[in-house]
């Protein structure tokens, strides 16, 4: 299971938890709470381990880029090479050689900037999700504990933060 759908599952155990009389507590298994959570931990990993296969993709897609860019000017530096027989080829030659080269640079800087943006991209998707998942099982923690800790600690420290501050 994912981990939202373990956090669905968390939520729906403490939703439907008998209350405690005159109270906001409720009562809830402790075995089946400690097995979600146990379950959510172990399913971090394969995500953090997506991250890493993005940044290695990342690293796989410069490295073309830089070798296609170097690939071109090695062919036009051979075009130009070829191309020496009178003054005005050889002049052309050169023209040509350095639109390409700055085309190719100008190539592998852009598919840069776009595989940057698209792990950026996929790196913040996966922070949103890991920072909901964090609150919200600090939030479930707290509501097992009967704690009194509020959301708006979370907003104004971040959920990291709060957690620390509680000495956990």
């Amino acid at each position: 299971m994912s981990v939202h759908d373990r956090l669905d599952e968390l939520t729906d155990m403490i939703t439907s938890a008998r209350a405690m009389p005159m109270s906001a507590s409720c009562i809830v298994n402790r075995g089946e709470v400690l097995d979600i959570l146990e379950d959510m931990r172990g399913s971090l990993p394969s995500e953090i381990r997506e991250a890493d296969a993005l940044l290695d993709d990342r690293e796989r897609v410069l490295a073309d880029a830089d070798a296609e860019a170097e690939r071109i000017l090695e062919q036009a530096r051979a075009e130009a090479a070829a191309l020496v027989t009178e003054e005005w080829v050889y002049a052309a030659a050169i023209r040509e050689a350095e639109l390409v080269r700055r085309e190719a640079e100008d190539d592998a800087a852009r598919m840069r900037q776009e595989t940057d943006d698209y792990v950026d991209a996929k790196l913040a998707g996966f922070e949103v999700a890991l920072n909901k998942t964090l609150s919200a099982v600090a939030r479930g923690r707290d509501k097992l504990r009967g704690s009194d800790l509020s959301p708006q600690v979370f907003e104004e420290t971040g959920p990291l933060q709060a957690y620390d501050d509680r000495g956990r």
